[in-house]
């Protein structure tokens, strides 16, 4: 008999199926031979301190350096603490009920690092011994799933990648545990997280915020002239800025005054080819969605998820752009199954189906897994996400084996008086795979185009106007620009040797930055406005404790990804990384408590009930020092932050500025100010309609 241990109920169903194990039990399906059954996700993780006898935030507890690291089932939490859950303790009795009625084990979690990760916890916390095999597919479809049913992987060729994800687990829980018990402790109210990954990026949204408020923003001016030759109208500017509007329109009078038309001192013309864009990997999809549907990263990834258990695409936690060699005779099938959808009909008929470009075909490209592809089953009804996001990516395929767009660019240096203008433009010679996606997607405002101009050429000017600019501040984040932060963190490191080091390393991987991103926003790091990502106070305040810190380290959380990998391909050792990062929890713990942390951020406030304490301002309340009085205002009030500002105006005033937005038991939206009786009591006064 054979056990098959899925990660979720649905592909245990589909590999069931195919298998002979049709008999439902309770918890597993069976026949043929073989029990298949499922893992829910993470039934077994780490220890939580209390495992290893550490209760509550306690100075003398740190660092907690757990000696063996404890393995338990996951849990839940609850009033008084965690206690196990009970789905997780029951599937976890049928997952040791089938392995200790099978011989061999078929490990059919997803084919990455956290699938194997969850079977491997599970493996070892029931202490078993059984042999067992490995299941590496990219893909849901019958195909796939039979052919790596035929191609099983001995469960040791995958060992080097367990080491990897058990060190990332160990890795982030000794960070983490440690860092945020640390400043909770130092900051002595509120309690605050910080992590392996989630402190490096939540600075850099940080510094950017801080870059942009900081940036002064300057006017100037140009002279912007319209042209005319051969019934073409284009544009030139000054290259000249002005400071002065005044001067500026001075000089604009003059060449109104003294010039008809222009003089063409140099063309520059020159043929440029742009390649086609990869296939997405999971980061890159992400960005895209971002983009063009407005979604979350975090939203993107349970979408492709979705049309991965349906069968629609291949396994989307991938982390390349590339498919290998043996792959690529099947793309020709997937294009002729995409010709199904009538949206990509005239894309399809465009292609040289003879010639396509093999520019994704790369052995050393693809990791785990290739690039997200669809598949050959063709979807019927999706949802509206779900159809923008597969659209994304079969049409990613079409664009990526299309010919090269083939481009002119000219560059027209122009004379006026005794002013220097440009002209620039490009013209699409072959649109190649520009011109696919033009079929199915919108291309974007189109450039200008030139007519045929020579030095020495007078050009008419039609118009002539000054134009006001401005420089521009550092942009805030959207998520797609930091997810492309993050998976390119390596190359804003100051440092030229680093920078050459790290190259092209990333913070996380492609399957953990959108829920590096999620965490951020749970702990009220940061928030959305508009699509821009920006801090709260809460995340400025933990970024100025930390920026200085280890902790915050970009180029050093960087290397590290650089050593996960190279324990996954066995070229380190995992528990001299261990041992790396136990030093690294100790240190940061001692630098975090030795932070000094002011209490009273409000300055000079007294309590409204006693009169006599001056408030403590933490992150999530206002309240009185004095045990005694214990006069408390909660700084989250039906969803809305109330900021430092407005505790400092309730105060002294006995009542908030209007504060909107707040939301009811009944999810009613409704604007209202707090204000204080005569016993420092705080209620709701409605604003007049």
């Amino acid at each position: 008999m054979k056990a098959v241990i899925a990660e979720k109920p649905s592909t245990a169903r589909e590999i069931a199926v195919l298998l002979g194990a049709t008999e439902k039990k309770v918890g597993y399906l069976a026949g043929n031979g073989y029990f298949v059954t499922w893992a829910l996700g993470h039934l077994v993780g780490l220890g939580l301190p209390e495992d290893y006898g550490v209760r509550g935030f306690e100075k003398s507890s740190l660092p907690i350096i757990p000696d063996p690291f404890l393995l338990t089932v996951r849990k839940q939490k609850i009033e008084t603490g965690y206690s196990a859950d009970a789905g997780a303790l029951k599937q976890l009795e049928v997952i040791k009920h089938v392995i200790g009625l099978s011989d061999l084990i078929i490990v059919a979690t997803d084919a990455g690092r956290e699938g194997e990760l969850i079977f491997r916890y599970i493996y070892e916390y029931l202490e078993c011994g059984k042999p067992f095999v490995r299941l590496w597919i990219s893909s849901l479809t019958e195909k796939a799933i039979r052919k790596g049913l035929e191609n099983l992987k001995p469960g040791s060729e995958l060992d080097g990648l367990y080491l990897a994800a058990q060190a990332r687990s160990r890795a982030d829980w000794l960070v983490g545990i440690n860092a945020s018990q640390a400043l909770s402790l130092a900051q002595g109210a509120g309690v605050y997280s910080l992590g392996r990954v989630q402190t490096p990026t939540l600075a850099l949204v940080c510094l950017r915020y801080l870059e942009n408020k900081a940036f002064t923003v300057e006017p100037y001016w140009q002279l912007q002239l319209t042209h005319s030759k051969d019934y073409t109208l284009f544009t030139s500017i000054s290259e000249k800025r002005w400071d002065n509007k005044r001067q500026a329109t001075e000089a604009l009078r003059a060449i109104e005054r003294n010039a008809a038309t222009a003089w063409a001192s140099s063309v520059e013309t020159k043929k440029s080819t742009e390649q086609p864009p990869l296939l997405f990997d999971l980061t890159g999809l992400q960005k895209q969605a971002s983009t063009d549907l407005s979604l979350s990263a975090n939203e993107t990834l349970n979408i492709a998820q979705s049309l991965y258990e349906k069968q629609f695409i291949t396994y989307p936690r991938t982390g390349s752009r590339n498919i290998t060699e043996d792959l690529w005779e099947e793309i020709p099938r997937l294009i002729k199954a995409l010709g199904q959808l009538e949206n990509f009909k005239a894309a399809i008929s465009a292609l040289k189906l003879g010639r396509l470009n093999k520019r994704i075909v790369s052995e050393a490209g693809v990791t785990d897994h290739h690039g997200l592809l669809p598949t050959e089953r063709i979807p019927s009804a999706l949802t509206a996400k779900e159809a923008s996001v597969y659209n994304l990516i079969a049409g990613r395929l079409l664009e990526a084996v299309s010919e090269p767009c083939i481009k002119e660019i000219t560059r027209i240096n122009l004379q006026v008086l005794h002013f220097d203008f440009t002209a620039a433009g490009s013209r699409i010679i072959e649109s190649g795979w520009r011109g696919v996606k033009a079929l199915f997607f919108d291309s974007g405002e189109p450039a200008q185009e030139l007519p045929d101009i020579r030095r020495g050429d007078e050009l008419k000017i039609k118009q002539s106007a000054v134009v006001e600019k401005a420089t521009c501040p550092p942009a805030f984040y959207t998520e797609a620009g930091l997810l492309s932060a993050m998976e390119h963190a390596g190359n804003s490191i100051e440092n030229v040797q680093d920078r050459k080091t790290l190259q092209n390393i990333g913070l996380g991987t492609s399957a953990t930055r959108a829920a590096v991103i999620e965490t951020m926003f749970d702990r009220k790091y940061i928030q959305r406005h508009g699509k821009s990502l920006i801090p709260t106070e809460k995340g400025l305040m933990v970024y100025g404790l930390v920026k200085d810190k280890k902790i915050a380290d970009v180029a050093m959380t960087a290397q590290w990804e650089t050593e996960l990998r190279k324990i996954e391909n066995k070229e380190a050792d995992a528990a001299a990384f261990q041992k790396q990062m136990e030093q690294y929890a100790a240190s940061i713990t001692k630098e975090l408590l030795e932070t000094s942390v002011p209490q009273n951020t409000a300055p000079n406030l007294c309590c409204p009930k006693c009169r006599a304490s001056r408030m403590i301002v933490s992150d999530t309340a206002v309240k009185c020092p004095d045990k005694e009085c214990r006069w408390i205002q909660f700084r989250n009030v039906c969803g809305v932050q109330i900021s430092h500002a407005d505790i400092e105006i309730l105060l002294r005033t006995g009542k908030t500025p209007l504060l909107k937005g707040m939301k009811s038991r009944s999810g009613k939206s409704f604007d209202a100010y707090i204000v204080l009786n005569g016993k420092a009591e705080t209620s709701f006064e409605f604003a007049k309609k």
